[in-house]
């Protein structure tokens, strides 16, 4: 979001200085660049209220005197008789309409608007609209207009059924998938694909003199991504998706009448509020010496209580009221974060911290042994996000998540690795053999249990002796009875509710990570460097292509040489080589060795005529030796 710096000052009474207008808001925690003289602002997502120019005002209200601008249209509004009906209320409980007439458009702006456009070298598009995107501007609250004489009294938001054509006010023909939440008209017709853009149809143009504007607060699991899978640039979309005021609709469209009334004779204003909810106050107990505690600080109540009011907290006895755009202020530990920011994170004396070591055993020791035997069986490792969507009763929950959508922290390992697992799956892999170690939480300790999560499926290997195999519990429990582990519990995941089409058996098995695991093994020329100098390789969104090569050998000891050269042989679209059929024919002093071969790219999908030209040049380099021929190459 781009803020030109005398929009800034123009409400600050003292006039600082662009460079120490800067430094307030780097420690407010909002990043920025500077460039001639506008600010360039990155926000964190759980900061919406801050998407405006009054936003950030609010904010720097902890240095300085703030004059926010209030003009705003104060006489009765008479309704509006309007039929909307909301079939989505759990998705959009808050939303006004607001009819405006006008006797003319007008053909110049006043100062502040203009300047708008100018400073920050915005197009105008025409008088209703550019309004609106000012609105947004100064407010954070989007607004819509349409030309009311497109709208026959009648509004219906719900769930698009079946996937159909939208042309956007841009001129830009869309499909819009079903499930998706829309305004429609009277015939049924989409007008607005809802939190993100209206429709051309029904959009405003630049004699437009009658108009429709729609006020609305959206639930943002509604609208986030829908901007991104449309390919739709919406600034509408971007301040629904990190949350926006559900209370700031009165002040918002009195401040729309009033601009429109600095420009132009108003001849009709009528109002219809579609509210179904009452406000809901959201109130947390003030408890000073708590936050004293969570920053490892020493200040006074007084102190502490001018801080939240500069930043418009209400304080009253012992509890304190958020403001309703402050979505992200839920608990104490919220309520602390305000308070750093207030003093600067950098003028928080240091302290020094005594972390107990929780295990008496040699964890890394153990881990390691483990992960020597899995990856010697052809497993591999996994990193998962430990937060998750769904909880239970035992899940802790994140105060503040960085992910809304992940606010648990997950209390099992299977969950996360049936997902690698059906990844893998849905990308051809047919050997998966997946572990991961990580700790896991309940609300019930507050010490955490180390974990190993173990999952496979497909077959057993993909040498000629294991490559018709496939994998069961028999072959985990043969791998794990060299782990001697007292209730050692393995399973066999049921496909019936996975995604998934495949018949291969999921065998899982989950062990808590103790000094009581004993090995059945040795530990000679084990290497801790080796392991962790593992990187990551993503896998490939493309599809990938097989070809299957039998070649016949008459002189045994040619056999190594052929398979070498081979399993050797490097292309970048080669992926993985191995054998899987073998078979020697004593009787005809012969043997017979398949191998498949398996080509991918990570930019695109591998065409035949590539595949071909590798193919011809193993084949090429193979016949080179003495005895090796392909049966039936001509």
């Amino acid at each position: 979001m781009k803020i030109p710096y005398k929009h800034f000052v123009k409400h600050i009474d003292s006039k600082p200085s662009i460079e120490e207008l800067s430094d307030k808001l780097f420690q407010l925690g909002h990043e920025h660049e500077i460039f001639d003289e506008i600010f360039d602002m990155e926000l964190t997502p759980n900061r919406g209220d801050c998407l405006s120019l009054n936003g950030l005002l609010r904010d720097l209200g902890l240095f300085y005197s703030i004059s926010i601008e209030k003009d705003i249209y104060i006489k009765d509004i008479k309704p509006f008789k309007f039929e909307f009906i909301n079939d989505a209320s759990h998705l959009c409980k808050n939303i006004s309409f607001l009819k405006l007439d006008i006797d003319q458009v007008p053909k110049n702006y006043n100062k502040f608007l203009e300047n708008y456009f100018t400073d920050l070298n915005v197009k105008k598009i025409n008088f209703f609209t550019d309004i609106s995107n000012y609105i947004s501007y100064e407010t954070g609250q989007p607004t819509h207009c349409y030309d009311s004489l497109m709208i026959d009294d009648y509004i219906r938001l719900g769930y698009q059924k079946d996937r159909c054509e939208f042309e956007t006010l841009t001129n830009k023909k869309i499909y819009i998938d079903s499930g998706d939440l829309v305004f429609f008209d009277k015939d049924n017709k989409i007008i607005n694909l809802a939190g993100v853009m209206g429709g051309k149809d029904t959009a405003c143009k630049v004699d437009t003199k009658s108009v429709l504007i729609e006020c609305a607060h959206f639930n943002s699991e509604a609208i986030i991504g829908r901007s991104l899978k449309y390919d739709i640039n919406s600034d509408a979309a971007h301040k629904f998706e990190r949350e926006t005021d559900a209370y700031s609709h009165d002040f918002v469209l009195r401040r729309f009448i009033k601009i429109v009334e600095n420009h132009s004779n108003i001849k009709n204003i009528e109002l219809f509020n579609g509210n179904n909810e009452e406000r809901k106050e959201k109130i947390i107990p003030f408890d000073f010496s708590k936050i004293n505690n969570i920053l490892g600080i020493d200040i006074t109540e007084n102190e502490c209580s001018k801080y939240l009011q500069k930043l418009n907290f209400l304080i009253d006895k012992n509890t304190i009221k958020i403001p309703s755009y402050r979505n992200d202020v839920n608990n104490i530990n919220d309520i602390a974060e305000e308070i750093a920011r207030a003093i600067g994170y950098d003028n928080i004396k240091k302290q020094k911290i005594n972390i107990s070591v929780k295990n008496n055993f040699n964890q890394t020791f153990i881990e390691h042994k483990i992960k020597k035997l899995l990856t010697g069986e052809g497993f591999f490792e996994v990193i998962n996000n430990p937060f998750v969507s769904d909880g239970t009763e035992e899940s802790v929950v994140v105060d503040n998540p960085l992910d809304s959508n992940k606010k648990y922290v997950r209390t099992n390992l299977k969950n996360s690795l049936i997902e690698n697992l059906l990844y893998n799956e849905r990308r051809q892999k047919d050997s998966i053999k997946l572990f991961e170690i990580a700790d896991l939480y309940t609300n019930k300790t507050r010490i955490g249990k180390r974990v190993i999560g173990i999952i496979a499926s497909g077959r057993i290997d993909k040498n000629y002796l294991n490559f018709s195999k496939k994998i069961d519990i028999n072959y985990l429990e043969s791998i794990l009875h060299k782990i001697s582990y007292e209730n050692l519990e393995l399973e066999e995941i049921s496909r019936q509710s996975l995604d998934s089409k495949l018949k291969n058996k999921i065998v899982y098995c989950e062990l808590e990570i103790k000094s009581s695991i004993k090995f059945e093994f040795s530990y000679e020329n084990f290497n801790i460097k080796h392991l962790s100098e593992k990187k990551y390789t993503p896998i490939s969104e493309f599809p990938s292509s097989n070809r299957d090569l039998s070649f016949s050998i008459k002189d045994f000891s040619k056999c190594k040489i052929l398979e070498e050269f081979i399993l050797n042989f490097e292309n970048a679209l080669l992926k993985e080589v191995f054998v899987f059929d073998y078979f020697k024919n004593e009787k005809m002093n012969e043997i017979k060795i398949g191998f498949r071969f398996i080509f991918q790219s990570k930019d695109s999908t591998v065409t035949d005529n590539e595949v071909d030209t590798i193919i011809d040049e193993i084949i090429s380099g193979a016949l080179k030796y003495d005895s090796v021929s392909v049966p039936g190459l001509v």
